[in-house]
Order: C-alpha cells, then sequence, then structure tokens
C-alpha cells in the first residue's frame, strides 16, 4: 500500500521537453538515444537523485520529474535546471540541444512523428489505432503537470473543488503555444484548443476538459470512469489501456496514488518560470481549501459548462481574456469584470507573502510583460518566415540552459 499524505503535504511535478537537431532546428526523435547515454542501456525510467528521467509517447519527448513526492517547490527549479544541464552535455556529442515552450513552431506532425517504439509501445500503438497520435494534439504538445495529493474523502473534496475553479485561469498564466506549422494560429494557448478535441473519437474521456462537480470516489467512478470503460471497451480487446491513463480532464484523479494531477499547464522556457508558476498555483489552491476567498460550497456549485465558458476564452485570448462573469469573480473577491490576467494579479498579491522569495520575479515578469506566448508573438512580429522563427526560439533554448525567463 502506497503511503497516503495529507493536502499539500507533498507535491510531484513533471516537465517535459523536446529534443531538437541543432542545424535543421527539426524535432529529433532521439530520447532512446539519451537515455541509453545516461543509463549505460536503454532505460525508460531512470532515476537521478531527486529528479528522474522518462520517455513520452513520441521519439522526440523526455520527461524529467520529482523523483517521488517532494515536501517544498523552493529547491525544485535549480534541481530541474541541473539536469538540464547535464541531459544538454549528453547531447552535445549528438548535435542535439533540448527546448522549452508546448509545441515546436515548425513541426509537421504527418512527417516528423515517431512515436516510443519501446517499453509500454503496445499502449501507445493502440492509442495510436484510435486517435491517429501524429495530430498536433499528440505528437506536437510539451506541459507541466502538477500532482497534488488527498487523504480521503474528505480531503478529495476540498482539493477537487478548489481545482476545477482554477483551471480555467491558467492559460492566462501558462499559455506557450502561440505558433504552428509557421502560423500564428490566433490562439495563445494552441496546444489546449487541440486538447479540447483531440480524442474526439471517444469524448468521454476528456469530456469537457474542466472535471464533472463530483468530489467522491464513489461519484468519480460512476460518474467519469464507468463511462470511460464503457466507451473504450469496443476497442480495447485486451483490457491493456487503464481507467486513470485513459482519463483526459484537465485534472484528473489518480485513486492509485491518492493524488489529482493538473494537466492545463502550458510547459515555460526554464525550470525558474515553470516552478514559480507551480508555487503561485498551489498557493492559491490552498487559499481556496483555508476558504480564504469563498466557501467550500460557493466552490462546488459550478458547472463543468459554465467554468468551460471562461476556459475556452483563455485558451484564445491567454492572460487578456476577459471574464465578465461576475459570480466567478466573486469567487476570489472580485467585484465587476476584470481580465484573467488582473484576476491573477490580484491572487498574487494576496498569496505573494506565502511564496518563496524567489519565485517573485519570475511571477511579475510574466504578469507585467505577458504570458511567453504573448512574449513570443512580440518578438516574432509580422515576420514569419522559418529563419526568423527559428532565430526567436533559438534564444528560447538559451533561456533553457541559462535558467531565465525570455525577454522579447
Amino acid at each position: 500500500m502506497k503511503k497516503k499524505f495529507h493536502l499539500f503535504g507533498v507535491y510531484g511535478i513533471e516537465l517535459e521537453y523536446m529534443l531538437v537537431t541543432n542545424d535543421s532546428f527539426k524535432v529529433a526523435p532521439k530520447v532512446d538515444e539519451l537515455l541509453t547515454l545516461k543509463a549505460g542501456e536503454l532505460r525508460a525510467d531512470i532515476e537521478n537523485g531527486d529528479i528522474a528521467w522518462s520517455n513520452e509517447l513520441v521519439a522526440h519527448v523526455i520527461e524529467l520529474k520529482t523523483n517521488g513526492p517532494t515536501k517544498s517547490t523552493d529547491d525544485l527549479a535549480v534541481k530541474f535546471h541541473e539536469n538540464i544541464l547535464e541531459i544538454d552535455a549528453l547531447l552535445k556529442p549528438l548535435n542535439l540541444q533540448l527546448l522549452g515552450s508546448a509545441a515546436h513552431p515548425l513541426m509537421n506532425p504527418n512527417t516528423d512523428t515517431q512515436l516510443w517504439k519501446h517499453s509500454y509501445s503496445e499502449v501507445y500503438a493502440l492509442y495510436n489505432t484510435i486517435f491517429n497520435c501524429k495530430g498536433h494534439g499528440w505528437s506536437n504538445v510539451q506541459s507541466t503537470h502538477i500532482n497534488l495529493p488527498f487523504y480521503d474523502d474528505k480531503e478529495f473534496e476540498k482539493l477537487h473543488a478548489a481545482i476545477r475553479v482554477i483551471l480555467p485561469l491558467l492559460p492566462g498564466l501558462c499559455a506557450s503555444s502561440p505558433i504552428l506549422e509557421g502560423q500564428i494560429t490566433g490562439f495563445k494557448d494552441t496546444r489546449l484548443e487541440f486538447y479540447k478535441t483531440n480524442q474526439k473519437e471517444i469524448p468521454e474521456l476528456t469530456g469537457f476538459v474542466i472535471p464533472e462537480r463530483v468530489f467522491s470516489k464513489l461519484d468519480y467512478y460512476t460518474t467519469i470512469f464507468e463511462p470511460i470503460k464503457r466507451a473504450i471497451r469496443p476497442y480495447d480487446t485486451n483490457k491493456i489501456l487503464d481507467q486513470h491513463f485513459l482519463n483526459s480532464r484537465g485534472a484528473i484523479a489518480r485513486f492509485d496514488r491518492n493524488a489529482i494531477e493538473i494537466r492545463l499547464m502550458d510547459i515555460q522556457e526554464c525550470p525558474k518560470a515553470d516552478i514559480a508558476i507551480c508555487a503561485l498555483v498551489i498557493e492559491v489552491l490552498k487559499a481556496l481549501v483555508n476558504k480564504e476567498f469563498c466557501t467550500l460550497q460557493a466552490q462546488k456549485v459550478w458547472t463543468k459548462q459554465d467554468l468551460f465558458l471562461i476556459l475556452n476564452d483563455a485558451i484564445k485570448y491567454g492572460e487578456n481574456a476577459k471574464v465578465e462573469n461576475k459570480l466567478y469573480l466573486k469567487l476570489f473577491g472580485l467585484n465587476g469584470s476584470a481580465t484573467v490576467n488582473e484576476v491573477w494579479k490580484h491572487l498574487y498579491q494576496t498569496v505573494k507573502p506565502k511564496l518563496h522569495q524567489s519565485h517573485h520575479e519570475a511571477i511579475e515578469i510574466i504578469l507585467e510583460e505577458g504570458t511567453l506566448a504573448t512574449r513570443l508573438l512580440k518578438a516574432v512580429g509580422n515576420d514569419t518566415s522559418e529563419k526568423h522563427i527559428i532565430s526567436v526560439y533559438q534564444q528560447l533554448k538559451n533561456c533553457l540552459i541559462n535558467n531565465h525567463l525570455f525577454h522579447p
């Protein structure tokens, strides 16, 4: 039996990065070579002290994650960055580099995608048969995940309620995917625009992205897991897919490890930015759970449809999305209307005293200068030539190596 933790007792953070070739800047499906260089043999999971490395669905994405639950986010940016530098050194002889941000701006998923061919490959192959994993929503997506524990139903109720109401605001902090296939897409968070529909063949899996109003384990199984199991049965004749794995909402309950995983965050240009965002989101969730803004009941009444409308605007407009729903703003103690950016500024000021000082600068850059998507668009301007886009994203590679934020 896995050890169970109480609310906010520990955290799990996962960061996904793409491998790109130095000269052509194309994605490089060579994560297996990287893992082999590190371990001396191909291992899909490698423990490297406090951080673990593993593969993803596609062969050009590597995931770095806290090696088991960690008690604090304060030193995580440094730890992740140390691993990035180690990976960079391993990649040099291969003429490859890591790149942050949630989507490669030039990748053609139909020609550039290679699925992972090693462990778990039968799961990935089945996914590919059902959904065709060559689309952008599958093969060109890098995200940051936060895993937060709950001890029992009572804690699950509080955590799930708080997470549901915060999800619509996340693109206004994290959007980093404004360009696909050399085109400005019109969405600050194109990754999430694809996320909404990339499993349209079986709509039960993603639902409305915002999870249903379920606040107990039994309810969750009845409302979310049972329909998923029924829907997948005709496709998964050998029963190799797990309901936890299949549930693709923007936050998923992992009853196998008593945690909720938040999945709506685009990865940033460097760990300093990602961990600062994670720390901010965690503090806001703590404040919600502690009823510092509103009651638990006020959080629980929100339907997935109403929250989805706010999320949908934020996917398109990022931090500039206008929140017209006065009752939603009231949840956070705001009156009238506000942009998502104004909501985050208010939330940041409220929890800032509780945030470790190392996170302040990154949050303030994002709140003042805009999401990474906004800063990338500013840098690209009207010149969407391949050459210019590459030159802008080359700067992102430097941000990752130096662990500093991107300034256009």
